[in-house]
């Protein structure tokens, strides 16, 4: 992979996690505990409210999952390793990494 190539991975990765970020400060708030006063809310309604809790909170897990991986990529990227497996060492097909640039591993090892 040139280093052309790369720069384009390092953007597309900047602008991810840039998103990322700017919908984590906005949807924060759906992950507060729910406030369970029986005498103004009634009991299904609470079960929403916690069930809408637990899917935001599942969904600031999965965020923070996909930050990591775009962090690691982007290290990957400053200590020049990045579009290298992990576990063996050969090249990661380019389109792979097109498809997701935080992959780590090529396609032989992940079928491992």
């Amino acid at each position: 992979m040139d280093e052309h190539e790369i720069e384009r991975f390092r953007q597309l990765l900047l602008e991810q996690r840039a998103q990322l970020l700017s919908v984590a400060d906005s949807s924060d708030d759906a992950a507060r505990p729910v406030e369970l006063d029986q005498a103004s809310v009634g009991r299904l309604s609470r079960m929403d409210a916690i069930q809408g809790q637990q899917m935001a909170q599942a969904r600031v897990r999965r965020r923070a999952q996909q930050l990591a991986g775009i962090e690691g990529a982007l290290r990957r990227i400053e200590s020049g390793d990045y579009g290298y497996c992990y576990v063996c060492g050969e090249e990661i097909d380019p389109r792979r990494l097109r498809f997701d640039p935080t992959i780590t591993r090529c396609t032989a090892c992940k079928e491992v």
